[in-house]
């Protein structure tokens, strides 16, 4: 059974979202990270990339596939964690913690109601 953390939201495409103000800190969720496998490459997004919901910001390699990671948030990307540019194994590891993959400065409130709670996420993981 997948890892669901109870302070983060979720989407359907399988990344977390927390929230600090103006700031989301995004990831993917140790769903997607489990079934990917080791992480060996994290293509980090541009510092200052404009992005929509839903934009293709960057892209994480395994020894067993290629996967895109979406912006759950509108905005401009203001920080990436480049110690994973080194350990990109920190996205198995601590999936919602050093395995966090970029911050994105908001421009406005999101809405929430978009994002998946965690036990709406729980019942996605279920139905799969």
């Amino acid at each position: 059974m997948s890892e669901i953390s109870s302070e983060v939201f979720y989407t359907k495409d399988h990344e977390w979202v927390s929230f600090e103000e103006n700031i989301a800190t995004v990831g993917v969720t140790d769903h997607a990270q489990t079934e990917l496998g080791d992480i060996t490459f994290v293509e980090l997004p541009e510092d200052e990339m404009v992005v929509n919901v839903g934009d293709e910001v960057c892209t994480i390699e395994s020894v067993k596939a290629s996967s895109p990671v979406y912006a759950p948030v509108a905005g401009k990307i203001i920080e990436v964690n480049s110690e994973l540019e080194d350990e990109p194994g920190a996205v198995n590891s601590d999936p919602y913690g050093a395995g966090w993959i970029f911050r994105i400065e908001m421009e406005e409130q999101p809405d929430k109601d978009e994002l998946l709670q965690p036990e709406d996420y729980e019942d996605l993981l279920a139905d799969l």
